[in-house]
C-alpha cells in the first residue's frame, strides 16, 4: 500500500522524467485497492515502453486517452 505523501513525491519524479515527451498528456495520482499509484495518461498506446512500471516503489499503471487539445473559447 502507497500512501498519498509517497506517491505525490513520486509524481514529481515521473513527471519530469517524462515531461518532455510529446505522446505523454498527464502524470497524475490515482486509488487503487487501499492505497495511490501514478497514472499516465497517453496519446498513443506506443509510448507506454517508455514508461517505467514503478518510481520509488509506487506502482505506475497507463492509460490511453488519445491526443488531448484544449476547448475553443467558451459563449455565454
Amino acid at each position: 500500500m502507497t500512501d498519498r505523501a509517497a506517491a505525490r513525491a513520486a509524481k514529481s519524479v515521473l513527471a519530469a522524467r517524462l515531461g518532455a515527451d510529446p505522446e505523454v498528456v498527464g502524470v497524475g495520482l490515482a486509488r487503487r485497492d487501499s492505497g495511490y499509484v501514478l497514472k499516465v495518461d497517453l496519446a498513443d498506446p506506443r509510448a507506454a515502453s517508455r514508461v517505467p512500471g514503478d518510481v520509488d516503489g509506487v506502482r505506475v499503471v497507463t492509460e490511453v486517452v488519445g491526443v488531448v487539445r484544449a476547448l475553443g473559447p467558451r459563449t455565454a
